[in-house]
This record gives C-alpha cells, sequence and structure tokens, in this order.
C-alpha cells in the first residue's frame, strides 16, 4: 500500500463520519448547542471541512472549493471568506448554521479534492517542507496527518453530540 492510499483511507474516514453525523438531522438539531460557549454540529463540521480544504489546496496550489465551487455562498455566512473557524469565539460559533445536504455536499466536494490531490502523491514528497513557520519545519505529510487528525477529533465531537441529541440527553 502507498503513502497515498493510506492517506486516502484515513480521509475517506473522516467523510465516513461527517457523513453518518449528520445524516437525518434537522437545522435546529444540527444548531444545537449544550451551553453558550460550545459548538454545535454545523459548526464542527463546517470547520472540519473548511479546515481541510484551506490546508490541502494550501500544499496543492489550488484554490480552495469554498469559494471556486461557491460554497461560500451557499452558506451565506456572514464571515470572511478565508475563515476557517480557527479561534471562533462563541458569537461566531452561533454564526453557522446549515442544513444536512449544505454541509455533507461541502464536506463530500472537498473529500473528493482532497482524493484527486492524494491520488497523484508520490511517496517522496511527503517530505517536503511546506511551512517554515514552525521549529522544525512542517513536511507535506506531518501537515496532511495533523489534518487528519484534528478532522477526526472533530468528527468524534460531533458524533458525540448527535448521540445526545438523539438519545434526548441533548
Amino acid at each position: 500500500m502507498e503513502s497515498s492510499e493510506v492517506l486516502l483511507d484515513a480521509f475517506d474516514r473522516v467523510r465516513e463520519v461527517v457523513m453518518e453525523v449528520v445524516d437525518g438531522l434537522s437545522p435546529d438539531q444540527l444548531a444545537y448547542r449544550e451551553g453558550s460557549e460550545a459548538n454545535s454540529i454545523a459548526w464542527l463540521v463546517w470547520h472540519l471541512t473548511r479546515v481541510q480544504d484551506d490546508h490541502v489546496c494550501a500544499v496543492a496550489g489550488r484554490e480552495q472549493a469554498w469559494v471556486t465551487e461557491g460554497w461560500a455562498d451557499r452558506f451565506g455566512l456572514d464571515l470572511d471568506v478565508r475563515d476557517t473557524g480557527y479561534g471562533h469565539n462563541p458569537d461566531q460559533v452561533a454564526v453557522v448554521k446549515a442544513n444536512a445536504d449544505l454541509l455533507s455536499g461541502y464536506h463530500q466536494a472537498v473529500f473528493e479534492d482532497t482524493a484527486d490531490y492524494l491520488k497523484g502523491l508520490t511517496d517522496g514528497q511527503l517530505d517536503d517542507v511546506v511551512d517554515r513557520r514552525w521549529e522544525p519545519p512542517v513536511t507535506l505529510g506531518k501537515r496532511l496527518v495533523s489534518v487528519v487528525a484534528d478532522d477526526l477529533q472533530h468528527a468524534g465531537q460531533a458524533a458525540f453530540l448527535k448521540g445526545r441529541i438523539t438519545s434526548g440527553q441533548g
């Protein structure tokens, strides 16, 4: 198995969790927050997808689906088009509202773009430095694994929250 296939499998697992989490939930359920400081499922899925779109496009040298495929317009959020949710305060989290089809559609589009990029990736490229702002500098392999780890963490949080909502605890 090539490294690109392992990474593709990891991103596909994120996609599977995202699709399962949003499936069958109403916009109100997706926007539900356990408290004023908490994240909603809609925010978690939007954020993890925005980060994947932003980070993978940065290393691929292409524009984000958020802009090029019109997702920013479809979501219609009162946020800067470059916003990925990093560092959002509770008021900004509350702005992110969407239905299941919008969230799953955007995530699927980003997954497909990610898969296309990964299919052309060679093992040797994973050692390429993509960010010198850190010590040690970040390689492509580390950046992609970082995105997978962040995505899985947020997808798990969203799955936990769905369990609370659908069991009547949320």
